[in-house]
């Protein structure tokens, strides 16, 4: 059942004259007439709105723009969602049903609530994230336009699950709406996909960036704004740095080129992580974090990739005065700390033509976007870690088979026995020991068969296979440190602390007020609770730096 349906007492509560007054505070009063909209879905709304007297109501448009009603509000209900925390465009709209009186609260003074107001803010907050829950389930955002098993199409649709934004895809050979759309638009096959935007933009073949540009999940940055610190990756030791940085009154950035969550976003079910003995996804996890840290005012831009990290000079004193982060964008900005969190880049596997079926035969996450794809077909993956593992088994109760490939004797040396006997136990689950794959065939990006070779025998075996996942490790991803000359070890990880000297501080670089933490640094261990625990540990060391008196050279 839909999340409106399970728990609409808990999406929608409605505040007593009580609690209202304990927050007219941090807000003002705004009237609007009957019929006037006092949201709309593509523009970024005045913020929380508590309904004071009167009727509003909430509807989002589908792909034909026709109206559908999600929700009717009347006094002591408040609107907004998770994009009013963040200061984005709305994806609803809301129009006066009859005159109305409401109590806006704009995102910095909403953020006050949550934080002022702790019994309160906790039931405001939970129905914020049951609000986007259930315009995720309902497919509200920007319309995709294209064939399902396009890569291009799995790129968008997984960029914006990955991001936890709302979206509907439609394929034209299966949805006739989709046909309709085509002709309406005057759009040629070759052009697809394309993506319909809240705001009624078109985009055509879009990026990543273009596509969040377009629906305001980035923002322009104040290239003259100092940070307090920049933290380069949202991963757990990422967004815990954000998290805790935040809310011990420090301004925060985060940037990340993909999505928050890194690999661990990827895993469909963490079993290990303290507190959660049922297990959890690693997205449900890392989608808490990230809203934990806009709860507490972290500015989280994603997708804004760095290029490089620019130090102002080049000794360790004059460091104080902070570093510049030149964006692939062409912009800057400014922090007087770093914060090194950028993990590592997925490893591809040694084949000739791979990239001709990255994206949409080829996968490198096992979310339900991918599972989708494959459902009751034979899959391939390669991989023997914790995470090759939890792919396995989450892909296992999707598919008709998983054939595991591993270039080991076994998995016991690198996977936790727990995914071990998990593996063991499910039957349509064949470990291929010591074997490694040296071809792909297909045609026009759609894999056709694998070949994989024997190491010890030389023998070769053929297996027709439409979808590889390739969990196979990853690198460092620290090509951006260059033009700082961050120290780095023999295999490309940050040095830190007692690695580059007898005392010198915890977690930090070989550069004065840059850290690193999480995958990224040497010696790091890599477990996601290691991670969060060096993203509050690094928290410390910042406060530290910062309190150090400035001196000259």
């Amino acid at each position: 059942m839909a999340v409106i349906d399970t728990r609409r007492d808990q999406m929608f509560p409605r505040l007593s004259p009580e609690e209202i007054d304990r927050i007219r505070r941090f807000g003002d009063i705004a009237h609007a007439k009957a019929g006037a909209m006092l949201a709309q879905a593509g523009e970024v709304s005045p913020g929380l709105m508590v309904v004071l007297e009167g009727q509003a109501r909430v509807s989002r448009r589908d792909a034909h723009n026709e109206s559908h009603v999600i929700v009717e509000h009347e006094p002591g209900h408040f609107i907004g969602e998770l994009a009013q925390l963040s200061n984005r465009p709305s994806l609803v709209d809301v129009e006066a049903m009859t005159d109305v009186e409401v109590l806006r609260i704009k995102p910095d003074r909403l953020r006050a609530v949550l934080i002022a107001e702790a019994e309160l803010g906790e039931r405001i907050m939970r129905a914020l994230i049951l609000r986007r829950v259930g315009l995720l389930e309902a497919g509200a955002g920007p319309v995709i336009l294209g064939r399902t098993g396009d890569g291009e199409v799995i790129r968008l649709s997984g960029f914006l699950s990955r991001n936890g934004h709302p979206y509907q895809q439609l394929d034209p050979d299966t949805v006739d709406c989709a046909r309709v759309l085509i002709q309406r638009f005057s759009i040629d096959e070759a052009e697809l996909p394309i993506v319909l935007c809240p705001g009624g933009q078109i985009l055509r073949h879009p990026s990543n960036a273009e596509l969040a540009r377009c629906l305001g999940m980035v923002g322009d940055l104040d290239p003259n704004h100092i940070y307090d610190v920049a933290v380069v990756g949202a991963g757990p030791a990422g967004l815990a740095t954000a998290v805790y940085a935040a809310s011990e009154g420090l301004s925060v950035l985060v940037l990340d080129t993909r999505a928050f969550g890194g690999q661990a976003g990827a895993s469909a079910r963490i079993e290990n992580y303290l507190g959660f003995p049922t297990g959890v996804s690693g997205m449900a996890l890392m989608a808490r974090a990230y809203n934990q840290a806009q709860k507490f005012g972290a500015n989280l831009a994603i997708p804004d990739e760095v290029a490089s990290l620019e130090c102002v000079a080049d000794s360790g004193a004059s460091d104080l005065d902070g570093y510049h982060l030149k964006l692939v964008s062409g912009e800057t900005t400014q922090a007087r700390t770093i914060v090194i969190a950028s993990g590592a880049r997925y490893r591809r596997l040694d084949v000739s033509n791979l990239d001709q079926f990255e994206g949409s035969s080829v996968h490198y996450w096992a979310s339900p976007l991918e599972a989708k794809l494959c459902a009751g077909q034979e899959v391939a993956l390669v991989g023997a870690g914790n995470s090759a593992g939890q792919a396995a088994v989450y892909l296992a109760s999707q598919v008709k088979k998983v054939w595991l490939i591993i270039r080991g004797k076994s998995l016991d040396a690198s996977m936790s026995r727990y995914l071990i006997d998990r593996i063991k136990s499910l039957p349509n689950i064949e470990v291929v020991t010591r074997n490694e794959i040296v071809e792909l065939e297909g045609e026009d990006g759609q894999l056709r068969a694998i070949r994989h070779r024997d190491l010890d025998t030389g023998e070769e075996e053929r297996c027709e296979i439409s979808h590889l996942f390739l969990f196979i490790g990853a690198a460092p991803n620290t090509g951006w440190l260059t033009e700082c000359r961050v120290e780095l070890d023999n295999h490309g990880f940050v040095r830190t602390g007692q690695d580059l000297a007898p005392g010198h501080p915890s977690l930090q670089t070989s550069r004065h007020g840059v850290f690193a933490i999480g995958d990224v640094r040497a010696g790091s261990v890599k477990r996601v609770a290691a991670a969060v625990g060096e993203g509050a540990q690094v928290v410390a060391a910042i406060h530290a730096y910062l309190a150090e008196p400035v001196t000259t050279a």
